[in-house]
C-alpha cells in the first residue's frame, strides 16, 4: 500500500477512492475517523488519507485525481433544451442531454 493524498474531509476521500476503484486501481480511506480525536492530535495528522493498495498504481492513481480534481471550467448550451450549462458538466442538469462532444 502507499499513501496517495490527504483528503479535507470524510466525504471527499470516500468520492476519491470510489473514483479510482472505478477506474480500476484498487484504493481504500484511511484514518476515517480520526478527527474524532483532532485536538488531542495535531489537526492535519487526523484528516482521512486515500492510498492505493497496489504501490505501482500510485502513479496512474495520481494522474487520475489530478485529472478528476482539476476539470476544465467551461459553458455551453443544450443543443435539446437550450439550457445554459456553466462548469466542468458533461451532462445537462435540465434535460440530461450530453454535452457537444461529450
Amino acid at each position: 500500500m502507499k499513501r496517495l493524498l490527504q483528503a479535507p474531509n470524510l466525504a471527499l476521500a470516500t468520492l476519491w477512492a470510489d473514483q479510482l476503484s472505478g477506474a480500476g486501481i484498487a484504493a481504500t480511506v484511511q484514518r476515517a475517523y480520526a478527527s474524532g480525536i483532532a485536538g488531542e492530535i495535531p489537526p492535519d495528522q487526523s484528516l482521512p488519507e486515500v492510498w492505493v493498495i497496489d504501490a505501482a498504481d500510485h502513479g496512474r492513481a495520481q494522474s487520475l485525481l489530478h485529472e478528476l480534481r482539476h476539470r476544465p471550467h467551461r459553458h455551453w448550451l443544450c443543443a435539446a433544451c437550450g439550457e445554459s450549462v456553466d462548469g466542468p458538466f458533461d451532462q445537462c442538469w435540465n434535460c440530461g442531454a450530453m454535452a457537444p462532444g461529450g
